[in-house]
């Protein structure tokens, strides 16, 4: 087998480290106002660009919040609406705790599709992020995942080859995307698989606590 040259591990942020479920958000919706949810959850799937242009930095807080007090037909003030709409997350703590292992020998680099509420109201607060060299998101570089951009980004601040940067991200899509750029990746589906994925690259995962 071919000597290692990985020195970059990136991250996806949802659904690896931190899980999500949209359908707490759409209980509150109901909560509010009978068959508010649904109502909702269609207006969001019929219209992905409200969703994309946001996530990607094309529209403002200001323009997105407008779409989503309309479209919960007013049921929120805006500071209640951010709040509720990012109370979907929890943390997967097993992945969490390689982070600080990882740390000792590779750069990390958190690459998210998110968006500005999210980041404000929802993650920002998790103290694993401390452990990230860097991170890229879309909101911030103007393109999310697939786009090639997005991963060029990651690659401008490592100044490494492509060779030596692994992702690890739960949409197939996405990790494809990154071999694409000549990286390698690792599509996640659950922690004990991430972990013999990495052992089998020779990722030094010396001191992890099982």
């Amino acid at each position: 087998m071919k000597e290692n040259k990985i020195s970059v591990v990136v991250f996806d942020l949802g659904n690896v480290l931190i899980p999500f479920d949209y359908n707490i958000f759409l209980k509150e919706l109901d909560s509010r106002q009978k068959g508010l949810g649904d109502e909702f959850a269609k207006k969001y799937k019929e219209h992905p660009e409200v969703h994309h242009d946001f996530e990607t930095g094309k529209s403002s807080k200001f323009d997105f919040l407008a779409t989503m007090m309309e479209w919960t037909n007013y049921q929120f003030g805006e500071e209640d609406f951010c709040f509720q709409f990012s109370n979907i997350f929890s943390v997967n703590e097993k992945v969490a705790n390689l982070l600080p292992v990882l740390k000792k020998n590779y750069t990390l680099v958190l690459l998210s599709n998110t968006n500005e509420i999210h980041m404000e109201y929802g993650w920002s607060k998790y103290g694993f992020l401390e452990n990230f060299d860097k991170m890229i998101l879309s909101h911030q570089v103007g393109a999310a995942k697939p786009d090639e951009k997005i991963y060029k980004a990651v690659e401008e601040f490592t100044n490494k080859p492509p060779e030596e940067h692994i992702f690890i991200d739960d949409i197939e899509e996405y990790s494809n995307a990154a071999k694409l750029m000549g990286w390698d990746s690792i599509t996640f589906t659950g922690y004990d698989r991430l972990v013999s994925e990495l052992l089998l690259r020779k990722i030094n995962l010396d001191g992890l606590q099982n």
